[in-house]
């Protein structure tokens, strides 16, 4: 049997025997000292870091590009440090998941520390500020998904956490942002050194929301007389602090049953999955699909490694947008959601056999192909339709990717805006395409609807995914059951929720597609299997 605790290097021979690749170097060396501090701190320890940055940062220390290895900070969960990195001295194996069955394994090194970065872990709040104040510290990068950058709530007003953060002033801040903005003060301080912060988060314009929270939260600091304004103006100069946006892709589910028995049986003894009590799957291995893409403006006034070395596409903002606005906004995750709604509402266990489902199929390739593509703008370095049929055929079909509607389910009321929303507002600012054509669109709106009153489609209790806006939203559709028929009282609840900026970027009401919605959602209403007659309806008249 091995184990992550095994010397990698001295018992090499043991690991390829196992199928398992094992790093070039000599993980001691990149440990991080007063000689050798890190170039690269990384918020959020969870599945996809480690299944995608880490690799990243391995393959430029197999490389001899980067000499020092990456800090991991975490900043919802104890668990994942105390319970996963810390017992394997941060490393972890992770597996890709191939479509033909097949799966490539590889030891990962790359993280040199990892910290709970939360005020009440003294140890690592010092040494993080320590970390920030170094010099050769050139870029920062998060995926602590998009809830982890809220500010406001679902009404444009800044939350109480937020208020508190700016009230109390930078030695009281406990949000993610509060803290961000906190540690970038402890930085200026030190001598006012460049840094890049990489949001690789899964929305659009990720560096542009990372940049307005860390801008408001210090320009509150700054009224209210806590820092001075040579404090924002560093914040504000290019040449000092950068919020590159990036665009990620890599479908990285929690840590499957199926490969850590597979694991097991292959002689590795590292395999049990953690489930903290903050809900947080994770294990000392990490499962993923094998096509992934990572495209960051190029904008690090500190310098960088070599990205591109390790895959990374560098480009400028507007490319770096075009392929955002391709995948997040058009061609991958509105079909993730769409997914996510129906397969919640007809209890199917996995993303893949939702691929099987001839009515959920063309619910998505109608969206994919006839709604979403015609409105993406060629980013040439990614070419659109090629990426729509690779995510049709080969990567959502993929039956070792055990990934779940429930999942993907998480936080949907923070991404309906983006994932339907843009298309919709595109649709309104064209001159050749008409939002009256608009039907798989509204009719994943009316499911998310139909989604929000916790019933499936044979009418049982269901429990919902976690959501920031799920209480509100479902006080808002309160009295709304199953078999309604009355259109009044369904429309007098889902209006304020349709005409909701904040929630959908646009003011639906406004727009044909209300109707289309209510008229959608009372179908759905109309009883038991009324989802499935729905999508098989529309599935019939495509």
């Amino acid at each position: 049997m091995r184990s992550l605790l095994d010397d990698y290097q001295k018992n090499s021979k043991d690991f390829e025997d196992l199928g398992i690749k094992v790093p070039k170097f000599d993980k001691s060396k990149i440990e991080n000292t007063e000689e050798n501090v890190p170039v690269w701190i990384h918020f959020g320890g969870g599945n996809l870091f480690r299944s995608f940055h880490a690799l990243i940062g391995q393959s430029l220390i197999n490389q001899g590009i980067m000499k020092s290895g990456i800090v991991v900070a975490e900043m919802y969960d104890d668990a994942v440090i105390n319970d996963v990195y810390h017992p394997y001295k941060n490393m972890f194996l992770s597996v890709t998941m191939n479509s033909d069955g097949s799966f490539d394994q590889e030891l990962v090194a790359s993280v040199a520390d990892s910290i709970f970065f939360n005020r009440d872990n003294l140890v690592g709040w010092n040494k993080l500020i320590k970390y920030f104040e170094q010099p050769e510290l050139q870029l920062i990068t998060f995926s602590i998904t998009e809830k982890g950058y809220a500010i406001k709530d679902m009404n444009g007003n800044l939350l109480p956490s937020t208020l508190k953060d700016i009230s109390g002033g930078p030695d009281y801040a406990t949000t993610n942002m509060g803290a961000l903005t906190y540690l970038l003060y402890q930085r200026f301080q030190a001598g006012s050194k460049p840094l890049a912060l990489v949001s690789t988060d899964n929305f659009s314009e990720n560096g542009k929301k990372l940049e307005d929270a860390v801008r408001v939260i210090a320009q509150g600091w700054v009224d209210n007389g806590f820092v001075g304004q040579t404090f924002l103006d560093y914040l504000f100069n290019s040449k000092k602090i950068s919020f590159p946006w990036s665009m990620i892709d890599r479908i990285t589910p929690n840590p499957s049953e199926k490969v850590a028995k597979l694991l097991h049986d292959e002689g590795f003894e590292d395999t049990e999955i953690v489930h903290t009590k903050k809900h947080t799957n994770i294990a000392p291995f990490g499962n993923t699909e094998e096509t992934h893409y990572l495209v960051i403006e190029d904008d690090f006034p500190n310098g960088r490694p070599d990205l591109s070395k390790a895959g990374v596409i560098l480009t400028n903002r507007e490319t770096v947008n075009n392929v955002d606005q391709m995948k997040v906004t058009a061609l991958l995750n509105p079909l993730h959601t769409g997914l996510a709604i129906y397969g919640t509402l007809l209890r199917i266990s996995s993303i893949s056999l939702e691929l099987k489902d001839n009515d959920l199929k063309k619910l998505i390739t109608t969206l994919g192909y006839d709604e979403d593509l015609p409105v993406v703008i060629d980013p040439k370095v990614i070419n659109p339709k090629e990426f729509l049929d690779q995510l049709i055929q080969k990567r959502l079909p993929n039956p070792n990717i055990p990934d779940t509607p429930q999942r993907i389910a998480t936080d949907t009321s923070q991404k309906v805006g983006i994932r339907y929303g843009v298309t919709i507002k595109n649709y309104l600012s064209s001159n050749e395409l008409s939002v009256d054509t608009l039907e798989a669109i509204p009719l994943i709106i009316a499911g998310w609807f139909r989604y929000l009153l916790a019933v499936d489609d044979d009418g049982k209790e269901l429990e919902l995914s976690s959501d920031p806006l799920l209480e509100n939203l479902q006080n808002s559709l309160n009295g709304i059951e199953l078999g309604e028929k009355d259109i009044d009282i369904v429309k007098n609840k889902v209006w304020p929720i349709l005409a909701n900026k904040e929630i959908f970027g646009v003011d639906l009401t406004t727009t044909v597609l209300s109707e289309k919605i209510l008229h959608r959602f009372m179908q759905l209403l109309s009883g038991p299997g009324a989802v499935r007659q729905t999508l098989h309806a529309f599935a019939i008249e495509r």
